[in-house]
C-alpha cells in the first residue's frame, strides 16, 4: 500500500477512535451533567462540543479549496452556553464528525503536499490533518475528564479499567498470535 493512502487510512482511524471516545462518554452523562462546569473559568461539554462543530465545519468544509476558517464561523459564539438538549448537541457532534469523515474519504495520496490555509496561513494537507487530530484530541480528553469527574464512582472505563492492565495484554497477545496461526 501506498505510504500516503496508508497515512490517510490511519488518521481516519484516529478520528474514528476519537469520535468513538466521545460517543461513550456522551452516553454516561445526563442532560444536566452536560451544561455543567467544573469552575467558573472551564466550560461545559456542550460548550466544548460546539466549539469542536463550528471547528470542523469550518476547517473540513470544502477542505481542499477555501481556507479552513470560514466567513461565516463565529468562533466566540461557540463558547456562549446554550443549554441545548442533549439530543440537540450530539446533533452538533454527529454533523462535525461527518464533515471530518467526508473531507478525509475525499483524499488521495497526491493530496497531503498540496497546500491548504487556515487564517490565511498555509499549510500541507498532511500538516493540516495533524494539527485537527492534535487540537480534537485535546478537546475530547476534556470531555472524557469532565465526565469521569461529574460521574464519580458511577463512570464506567473508557479503556483498560485499573487493575486490570496484565489481563488485558495477556488477551491481546492471546487474540494477536492465533491470528498468525491461520
Amino acid at each position: 500500500m501506498d505510504i500516503g493512502m496508508h497515512y490517510i487510512n490511519s488518521v481516519q482511524k484516529r478520528f474514528e477512535e476519537m469520535k468513538s471516545l466521545g460517543d461513550r462518554t456522551l452516553q454516561q452523562i445526563s442532560e444536566q451533567q452536560l451544561h455543567d462546569r467544573v469552575n467558573e473559568q472551564s466550560n461545559s461539554i456542550a460548550i466544548i462540543i460546539q466549539h469542536l462543530h463550528g471547528n470542523m465545519i469550518s476547517r473540513f468544509s470544502d477542505f481542499l479549496t477555501t481556507d479552513g476558517e470560514k466567513p461565516s464561523r463565529d468562533r466566540d459564539r461557540e463558547f456562549i452556553e446554550k443549554k441545548q438538549s442533549l439530543g440537540a448537541v450530539s446533533s452538533l457532534w454527529e454533523q462535525g464528525w461527518e464533515t471530518v469523515f467526508q473531507a478525509l474519504r475525499q483524499l488521495t495520496p497526491d493530496h497531503l503536499t498540496e497546500q491548504v490555509t487556515i487564517r490565511g496561513e498555509q499549510h500541507s494537507v498532511f500538516d493540516a490533518i495533524n494539527r485537527q487530530l492534535s487540537h480534537y484530541s485535546y478537546h475530547v480528553g476534556q470531555i472524557v475528564y469532565i465526565a469521569k469527574a461529574l460521574r464519580g464512582e458511577e463512570w464506567v472505563s473508557l479503556s483498560i479499567p485499573l487493575g486490570q492492565s496484565e489481563a488485558y495484554t495477556e488477551e491481546m497477545q492471546q487474540r494477536f498470535s492465533s491470528k498468525d496461526s491461520y
